[in-house]
């Protein structure tokens, strides 16, 4: 119930269709506190409880990284369907169990890789598919943030227990492999990846920054934590069809505060996506002037228009990625007999899978120093 719990229950709220009717949190006062301030009628001090609520029917996973995996597990086995911030789980094999128990339950299951939910993004992958780039060569691109420039900038997924072994390409590099795939539909099939920790001694604050909110912290207010996961990596790329790239997350950038960006090269044309400035997609040519598209509905393939609510000139951005997802989330719940192809409308726990074992391919080649297959 930090950052991503309450952008998940406001998206839900906006879609019309769907009630909130409990959160959970570490204790029932913390999450008494945000109930309150979201005016949502129950609370649970143990997510246990509110996994056993018959009312509820969808579970939404927003918890720490090492808790996803279980959490998932208990959901399914009381018959909730599940929508699970990603990574699913801290290994693929964690992630196999939970798709086949999802399969074997019949249920719903999710992760929530909403960035390819940006209407422009889903015009790209039109775009692609309608041959308007030609044969794809190369795809370039890179994710990167700001918010841990500095040594005292500090968070829980700084600490592999709680967040997996690597933590810069698990964290964003999984969002940006899994929204290259979807547009393009190639595989990412060879990696080789270099890691760089720029601060491999951070000063964890002692107390909950809360405790100073609007003062300046002294040197005693910290403890020196060694790091040893990368706040940086560049990753060398071997796509399907013998398409080749690379990409960089970099969460030391400064000025960068969430630049989630890639480009895509073909024989015929070129196109680049900042999520930034969401609104405009850059077309290049060599023969004539390149283009940026404004995100307009009337401009647009007609599968991106399901993705768009607002005319153009009506900018949207990160928060109605989640909205578009839900809503086919819960449109496919609500049709789950009459639909069977899941993976066309949202990504399901086997992109969850596939994330997984991209990320493990590239930390092994880092640690390796070599190229290795996913």
């Amino acid at each position: 119930m930090g950052f991503i719990g309450p952008l998940h229950i406001e998206s839900l709220r906006r879609m019309g269709n769907v009630e909130v009717l409990a959160v959970a949190g570490r204790d029932e006062k913390s999450a008494g506190a945000k109930a309150k301030a979201l005016c949502i009628p129950k609370v649970y001090g143990d997510y246990r409880e509110l996994l056993r609520d018959p009312e509820i029917d969808v579970v939404h996973i927003c918890s720490p990284n090492h808790l996803h995996y279980l959490q998932s597990k208990e959901a399914l086995l009381q018959g909730k369907h599940v929508l699970c911030e990603k990574p699913l789980a801290m290994n693929s094999d964690e992630a196999r169990e939970l798709i086949a128990l999802g399969k074997e339950k019949n249920l719903v299951c999710a992760v929530h890789f909403n960035l390819r939910f940006y209407p422009l993004v889903h015009q790209a992958r039109d775009m692609v598919k309608n041959g308007d780039l030609g044969k794809i060569l190369a795809i370039n691109g890179a994710y990167q943030q700001d918010w841990l420039f500095y040594e005292t900038d500090y968070n829980w997924r700084l600490e592999p227990e709680f967040s997996g072994d690597t933590r810069a390409v698990a964290d964003i590099g999984s969002h940006w492999f899994d929204a290259v795939e979807f547009v393009t539909g190639l595989k990412t099939e060879k990696v080789c990846a270099d890691f760089a920790t720029f601060h491999p001694v951070r000063k964890k604050p002692l107390k909950p920054l809360e405790t100073y909110s609007g003062k300046l912290l002294t040197p005693e207010d910290y403890t020196d934590i060694h790091v040893d996961t990368e706040d940086y990596a560049s990753v060398l790329i071997r796509f399907s069809e013998g398409v080749h790239g690379s990409f960089t997350a970099n969460q030391v950038a400064a000025g960068r505060k969430n630049r989630f960006y890639f480009e895509i090269y073909g024989d015929k044309a070129a196109l680049a996506f900042d999520g930034e400035n969401p609104n405009m997609l850059w077309v290049g040519y060599r023969d004539k002037n390149n283009e940026i598209l404004i995100k307009d509905p009337s401009l647009c393939y007609p599968g991106t228009r399901e993705v768009i609510s607002y005319p153009g000139g009506h900018a949207e951005g990160y928060p109605d990625t989640s909205k578009q997802m839900f809503t086919k989330l819960y449109r496919y719940i609500e049709n789950q007999d009459e639909v069977t192809d899941a993976e066309a409308l949202f990504p399901t726990f086997s992109a969850g899978l596939r994330e997984l074992e991209i990320c493990e391919a590239i930390l092994k080649s880092a640690r390796n120093e070599a190229w290795e297959t996913v």
